[in-house]
């Protein structure tokens, strides 16, 4: 039960407003807008502009098949003082109905977070973010306190590094951390009015089921999904709830530039739809062993 000082009880949840768009779409893509620079395709210039009519034009074309989009902050700074302003318009331009998912690993002193929590939930309006936990409690407790808003927090991430750090493990646990910081975000999620999620790669099946033990209820953001190659039936397996639903498969690059030519759109929302359909069956399957 979460304290009663925090009167969410008139609050559309992030994990609510999920849900619904699951149900209705009939999908759990996560379409990632990673509009790498210098990688425009065929008829899409290599500005600002271009940025927008790029990913409105994926919008369009995928918003059928996607449960929530994801713009990742890196990929609009890397245009320079134009790139915020393109993002700010790129996440006008998405559905209200699709959560917004905003990639930005943000994780700071309690002050700091602050600011961020103003910037990406009450000016950009964005419906969720990734957050670093390293700092700790006081670091994300500045965006725990948004009752309509999601924290996903870095669990086990899905590059090949992220062992260095997230496998230690700890001498008074035990356990390892990505293992701990499950267990912490749980907690989390019964003490703060936000939903609390966990980022977990796909390219760590075993190491998911591990972290969905320990967080039976809450979404899981599955990069790892495309190009990285991870497995998607062993994460499914290891992640969904027992309603079918509970994970977002992210998917960036391998939806954007499913073609460089002018059919690019058309070949995005095609991936999307190829995506959707792979994850459906996978769920069907997982559904019939239950």
């Amino acid at each position: 039960m979460k304290p009663a000082r925090y009167d969410d009880s008139n609050v559309r949840t992030f994990n609510a407003k999920l849900e619904d768009r699951a149900l209705s779409a009939g999908s759990l893509v996560c379409v990632g807008l990673d509009p790498v620079r210098g990688r425009m395709p065929d008829g899409i210039p290599e500005s600002i502009t271009g940025v927008v009519q790029f990913c409105e034009a994926l919008i369009d074309a995928t918003s059928p098949y996607a449960l929530a989009y994801k713009p990742n902050l890196a990929f609009f700074l890397a245009y320079g003082r134009g790139g915020l302003d393109a993002l700010y318009q790129v996440c006008a331009a998405l559905p209200d109905d699709i959560p917004v998912l905003l990639d930005c690993k943000t994780g700071d002193m309690a002050a700091t977070t602050t600011a961020y929590a103003t910037a990406w939930f009450d000016e950009l309006g964005v419906d969720a973010i990734t957050v670093n936990p390293y700092q700790g409690e006081d670091s994300l407790e500045p965006f725990l306190r948004y009752a309509d808003k999601g924290v996903f927090v870095l669990t086990k991430t899905s590059n090949a590094g992220s062992g260095d750090l997230q496998d230690r493990t700890l001498s008074d646990t035990g356990q390892p951390l990505y293992e701990y910081v499950a267990a912490r975000a749980a907690q989390w999620d019964q003490d703060y009015p936000a939903t609390v999620g966990l980022v977990a790669g796909a390219t760590w099946p075993s190491q998911l089921a591990a972290i969905r033990a320990l967080a039976p209820e809450q979404p899981i953001l599955l990069p790892g999904v495309g190009k990285q190659g991870g497995d998607l039936a062993g994460s499914l397996d290891a992640g969904l709830l027992a309603n079918g639903a509970g994970v977002l498969c992210s998917s960036s690059r391998g939806i954007m530039y499913a073609s460089s030519g002018e059919d690019f759109a058309e070949a995005a929302g095609s991936a999307a739809k190829v995506l959707r359909d792979q994850i459906n069956d996978i769920r069907a399957g997982v559904s019939s062993l239950a």
